[in-house]
């Protein structure tokens, strides 16, 4: 929030020296504490799509609603926070409103929201904010997440209860964590990075031959992968050092793990940086 603050600072003092005058957006005052209750049924069509569009603050995923598709709270002080349940054209939706003023003052909102178990499509559209997803224990088809500036930790510490399609991933300047990859069961997964630092972590079960692409900009890219996977790491791009331990063949720019069970392709593109392959 200081950055904003300093952006309207800088506006108001260049409209000042060049002597036109600037609209500055108002300031938000956040009002008493609200706790909303969540709660959406499972629908009766036969492919269930979820979405959760999410700005600014504090977002919790996790395990655990009983015979329902989505069960939690969502706290807030701006009346612009206030979630919104939708179904449209067969996808349901939980949104909160639009901030149209700039707020440089103290707010609140977070959600901390259960999924149920029904197999379904999950994407989530977020800004800047803080995310702590665990996903174990669900039947995800497909995942995609969407989402600006952030500081999120995703988590798959049991399998997922069905296979996954495609595990879609695009951050901006962030700092991102995905943690027991395996589990997710993903047939491919795409992550797409700006400037930030990146931690993947293949740990867990591999259940089927999978194949992840990743594309950074600039930042430090970590990849966890236990000993025994068989694994293949292609690394590409501008100015990057790679870093691994002496257990890995070499073979021009891709590193080889002899290991057991399905292969994982792991194909890195990056601008600039540093890749660390670590068990």
């Amino acid at each position: 929030m200081k950055y904003l603050l300093s952006f309207v600072v800088i506006l108001t003092m260049a409209g000042m020296a060049c002597g036109f005058s600037i609209d500055i957006p108002s300031l938000a005052t956040p009002g008493p504490e609200v706790t909303d209750e969540i709660s959406v049924a499972i629908p009766k069509s036969d492919e269930t799509r979820l979405s959760i569009s999410f700005g600014a603050g504090k977002l919790r995923l996790s395990p655990g609603a009983a015979e329902k598709l989505v069960q939690g709270t969502a706290t807030y002080n701006l009346s612009n926070f206030k979630p919104e349940v939708k179904e449209i054209d067969g996808v349901i939706t939980i949104s909160q409103g639009v901030l149209n003023t700039l707020n440089v003052s103290d707010f609140k909102n977070e959600w901390d929201l259960k999924l149920g178990d029904t197999p379904m499509d999950l994407e989530i559209k977020a800004g800047a904010y803080e995310g702590d997803f665990e996903f174990g224990g669900l039947a995800l088809k497909s995942l995609t997440v969407l989402e600006g500036a952030s500081d999120v930790k995703v988590s798959f510490f049991e399998p997922n209860l069905t296979e996954m399609s495609v595990f879609r991933y695009e951050t901006g300047a962030s700092s991102v964590n995905l943690i027991g990859l395996a589990n997710a069961n993903f047939s491919t997964l795409i992550f797409i990075g700006g400037a930030g630092d990146y931690t993947l972590d293949f740990g867990g079960e591999l259940q089927q031959n999978a194949t992840a692409r990743i594309e950074t900009g600039f930042g430090n890219l970590n990849l966890i992968i236990p000993k025994d996977v068989d694994v293949r790491v292609s690394v590409e791009g501008g100015m990057i050092s790679v870093n691994h331990s002496t257990s890995w063949d070499k073979s021009n720019s891709t590193y080889i793990q002899n290991g057991t069970g399905p292969s994982l392709t792991i194909i890195v593109n990056m601008g600039a940086g540093s890749v660390t392959i670590t068990d």
